[in-house]
């Protein structure tokens, strides 16, 4: 079995930090559980005992900077040291900007962006004296290319891309064996939907194609292992908007105004029906974590197991890179071998049609 590392996963009550302590834990690993949600944590731990890892529960808000230093020391208490250290948890409202209060909007940026600068700081005060481990800032399309409905996450992300890249420069300046490296994720079917704040007339929905979390929890459980690279697009649809924002930005924004706000809500769908699937105070989760006191654990899925995608085709070549590229050598210098083999065959065919 691998070496058992001791791992850190933020927004771990559900979604896709779920899938990814699910992933790690089945390697064996030690997980700590980062969430407010104590139900959805408290589910997590016995999905994680049961997987084959040691679970840790530790209840924090991410975007309290002091309370993050501390869960971060409790780790350290418990397993001795943090190996891997995966930024996940984020909160979000679906609303035009105009629609979105000031204070919500700095709570989405609180939460989704410091919250992976304060996990960064806690998890580099700990691996940086060893010299060694790996930071995981979990992305998405939209760190690169923001969407109509989301400006608060899309901010947050875009910050999380910046934040991401300059520490990383430091750190190879600094000849640290310390890495950060960033995993860009497609729309994935996890819970949020149903929980998250929204003020569109129906329920809110990921953009198609949608994938499985455990895609997601894949990718990063690799990116934690091979932190190095400093990037990685998962799902085709991720490689598809990240090339169109790079040579058409203006083209897709026209796109974007025209398709962006039905393609993100179920037509026929009011959003008073998700009170039948899920709490809706009309907070969502922004402020007080999901289960709250009803006591509902979410998992990691959500509602759209019948449309998802269980892998994807792009996070393979992704993972695999280095090993394809040593095929393609391989292949290669197989086709230049049989090509050598063949040409003193063609020379002495040559020298025949000469002699005769």
């Amino acid at each position: 079995m691998a070496r058992r590392r001791a791992v850190v996963v933020t927004g771990a009550s559900g979604g896709v930090g779920r899938a990814t302590a699910r992933a790690f834990a089945a390697r064996g690993d030690r997980v700590a559980l980062l969430a407010r949600g104590r139900d959805g944590l408290a589910a997590a731990a016995d999905e994680v005992t049961q997987a084959g890892g040691e679970a840790l529960v530790v209840s924090v808000d991410m975007a309290d900077a002091k309370a993050v230093e501390d869960a971060a020391q409790r780790v350290v208490d418990a397993f001795g040291k943090i190996d891997v250290w995966v930024n996940n948890a984020f909160a979000g409202v679906y609303a035009p900007f105009t629609e979105i209060t000031p204070d919500e909007f700095r709570r989405v940026t609180e939460v989704t962006y410091l919250g992976y600068v304060f996990g960064t700081r806690a998890a580099l005060r700990h691996m940086l004296p060893r010299d060694r481990g790996a930071i995981v800032q979990v992305g998405s399309a939209l760190a690169y290319r923001g969407i109509p409905l989301q400006s608060a996450y899309c901010g947050a992300k875009h910050a999380i891309q910046g934040f991401n890249e300059s520490v990383r420069c430091e750190l190879l300046h600094e000849g640290s064996r310390v890495r950060t490296t960033m995993v860009q994720l497609p729309a994935v079917n996890t819970p949020q939907f149903d929980w998250v704040l929204s003020r569109m007339p129906s329920r809110v929905r990921p953009v198609a194609p949608i994938y499985q979390p455990e895609v997601a929890a894949r990718a990063i459980v690799h990116a934690a292992a091979h932190p190095r690279r400093r990037e990685y697009w998962v799902g085709g649809s991720t490689v598809a908007t990240l090339v169109a924002n790079a040579v058409a930005p203006g083209l897709l924004d026209r796109y974007l105004a025209r398709t962006g706000f039905d393609a993100q809500q179920e037509a026929g769908r009011e959003r008073e029906e998700a009170a039948r699937y899920a709490r809706y105070d009309g907070h969502g989760n922004l402020w007080t974590p999901a289960d709250g006191p009803h006591g509902h654990d979410y998992g990691a899925h959500g509602r759209f197991d019948g449309e998802s995608l269980p892998g994807s085709s792009q996070e393979w070549v992704s993972r695999n890179r280095g090993r394809m590229g040593a095929g393609l050598a391989v292949g290669g210098a197989l086709a230049l071998a049989a090509q050598l083999r063949r040409k003193p065959l063609a020379a002495q065919l040559r020298r025949k049609h000469r002699v005769h």
